[in-house]
């Protein structure tokens, strides 16, 4: 299950004699690498307790919709966009009906509501309520809405029926769980990477640099991965830790930056720059620190333009797939549209770094997709979300 590791999975664990079950899928997960939270409907405290549940995933059980404690740290929008995938199991026939008719009046129905990434359930019932022609009208209407359904399977039932309607196996559900996100839609495809600033030196102890936490760029890195894509991340200094699985290549430099970039383009499918890369260095490195003079109140460095990275790859003869960032503080997509023509790109991200929310340090970004055919706009959520969905655009655009 190696589709699970890094992943982090929301459990949700509803009212049927199955929930003893759920104790094993969450050991299971967090054993296959995964990040796991939990919630618990009300009837499903008749059956287990969080305790049990939060000490095998290692996180507080969330179970009130309106608990003050919850909603200040994470609540349901929060869970929602924390969480890569939703695991309903059980999913009793009541928690499938509530889905399909999109109710939201317990803190799990109302996070699968808030929630924009694929929820996978696992039907447990009397084999009577799931012959049932309402419940599997509920059923096909959430097939519909792209909802994955594992199971039932068959045999005897805790009230001594004999049919379908039992929960299949923790394994059982796991093994179709992970499979879920075996796409690697970019398997076979080599993307190389760079993030974070550069520092040009003025003397032993001092530098100028573009700010950037290389977040975004270390997200898109794990995102790509994940895709089956073959992963180069050149960086600049930062304080993450790289992506495992990646030719990882830290620079130091925009010219340093320049010649990794240059040596490493050959024979790949995809360029991302999202490096904050210094357009201007200082012309004369000086050997010793510079003193400060008591005497005058100014310094002045001479810079000296340093070459466009973008540009440059953008004008190879077997050119990859070039993306670029246009991170604006004005006339965000005007300026991006101007970059993306102006460098030659198949495709720009704009996103506006004067909103202390996103970009810069946060984990949180929004940003714009442009191309010269169209513009996709994808809303404010984590970087790791984010990442994937530009992962996903540019799979698009290079396997058609």
């Amino acid at each position: 299950m190696k589709s699970l590791v890094n992943k982090n999975i929301l459990l949700g664990v509803t009212g049927g004699i199955a929930a003893y079950k759920s104790a094993e899928i969450v050991r299971h997960l967090k054993k296959s690498g995964s990040a796991v939270r939990v919630i618990m409907t009300k009837s499903a405290e008749e059956f287990i307790t969080p305790l049990t549940l939060q000490a095998l995933s290692g996180n507080r059980v969330s179970t009130d919709l309106l608990d003050v404690e919850s909603e200040a740290a994470m609540g349901h929008i929060e869970l929602a966009k924390w969480a890569d995938a939703i695991l309903i199991a059980p999913a009793t026939a009541n928690t499938i009906a509530k889905l399909s008719s999109g109710r939201g009046d317990d803190l799990l129905s109302t996070t699968t509501l808030a929630f924009d990434g694929p929820v996978s359930l696992a039907p447990a019932m009397n084999q009577t309520m799931w012959r049932d022609d309402r419940t599997q009208e509920n059923l096909e209407k959430l097939k519909t809405k792209e909802f994955k359904i594992f199971g039932p399977g068959s045999g005897e039932q805790a009230c001594g029926d004999i049919g379908l309607g039992r929960m299949l196996e923790p394994l059982e559900i796991l093994q179709l769980f992970s499979s879920s996100f075996n796409q690697e839609e970019m398997s076979g495809k080599s993307i190389l990477i760079t993030a974070g600033p550069t520092q040009e030196p003025i003397d032993p102890v001092r530098y100028i640099t573009n700010r950037s936490s290389g977040k975004m760029g270390y997200s898109l890195a794990e995102a790509a991965i994940q895709s089956g894509a073959e992963v180069t991340l050149i960086s600049g200094p930062v304080h993450i830790d790289p992506p495992e699985k990646c030719n990882f290549i830290p620079i130091e430099t925009a010219v340093e930056m320049y010649e990794a970039v240059m040596h490493h383009i050959k024979g790949k499918d995809v360029y991302i720059g999202t490096a904050a890369v210094a357009d201007y260095s200082p012309a004369n490195f000086n050997e010793s620190k510079i003193k400060k003079e008591e005497s005058s109140s100014s310094l002045t460095l001479e810079l000296q333009k340093n070459r466009d990275i973008l540009k440059s790859v953008s004008k190879l003869a077997n050119r990859p797939y070039v993306v670029g960032f246009a991170a604006e503080t004005d006339d965000l997509l005007d300026n991006a549209e101007k970059k993306l023509i102006n460098k030659g790109l198949d495709l720009i991200i704009a996103n506006d770094v004067s909103n202390k929310e996103i970009g810069f340090d946060s984990d949180d970004n929004e940003v714009t997709l442009i191309t010269t055919t169209e513009k996709k706009y994808l809303e404010k959520q984590n970087k790791k979300k984010i990442s994937k969905k530009i992962i996903e655009f540019i799979s698009l655009a290079v396997t058609n």
